[in-house]
């Protein structure tokens, strides 16, 4: 395979399965020195890591691939805290757009709730301090959160994300954000609305008529 075949180390840690959340960025943002303030002391073979995202040799020679993943996925853990206002704009602009074209595919999958008609989600997190929840799925039509549906993604940390992303995405493009659902379902009996006291009313009236359980012997 020739050089301008091979595959990028970022391309290839964000189609592995289970990384189908994340989107690329450019590598001039990566070798920023001001984005990479302070890593070196919290990651673990920083100039190896680095090295190894930005597809340089390493100088301890080349890592086996559960090694490269343990990396990649620490690094993109310490950088989900970044301000996004620490972006600069034209970088901002196309992670958004990056993210943009994913959900309108609908890659991070469809809301369940029937009156969202398949409406496409996004990820957030439940908490921003990793560790703490797996990421969930946003629907910006009912504004509520659910779980992803497959498996391989019950594991990703919601951090990476973080608890604003779909929020902020919808400020940068107003446009992209839905209406609410014009209908809600309505439960019935016999064609009646039930009242939301009914249950409870139901509830009272047969503990008051409720007999004392006979002992047979």
């Amino acid at each position: 395979m020739s050089s301008s075949e091979e595959v990028s180390w970022i391309s290839w840690f964000c189609g592995l399965r289970g990384n189908e959340f994340f989107c690329e960025v450019d590598e001039d943002y990566i070798q920023d020195k001001f984005n990479l303030t302070g890593l070196n002391e919290q990651v673990p073979h920083y100039r190896q890591a680095l090295d190894m995202i930005l597809d340089l040799e390493p100088e301890k020679g080349p890592l086996d691939i559960k090694r490269q993943k343990e990396l990649g996925t620490q690094w993109i853990g310490l950088r989900r805290g970044l301000p996004l206002f620490f972006i600069p704009t034209h970088q901002l602009l196309q992670f958004h757009s990056h993210q943009l074209e994913k959900y309108q595919q609908g890659d991070f999958g469809y809301c369940p709730r029937v009156y969202c008609e398949n409406q496409p989600m996004l990820p957030i997190g439940l908490s921003d301090i990793p560790g703490e929840a797996m990421v969930k799925l946003y629907c910006p039509k009912c504004m509520d959160v659910y779980t992803p549906k497959s498996s391989r993604h019950h594991h990703t940390d919601g951090a990476y994300f973080g608890t604003g992303f779909p929020h902020m995405l919808f400020m940068v493009h107003p446009e992209y954000r839905p209406k609410r659902p014009a209908n809600q379902f309505v439960p019935r009996l016999y064609g009646f609305k039930i009242h939301p006291m009914a249950y409870q009313l139901q509830l009272q009236a047969a503990s008051n008529f409720k007999s004392p359980v006979k002992t047979i012997r």
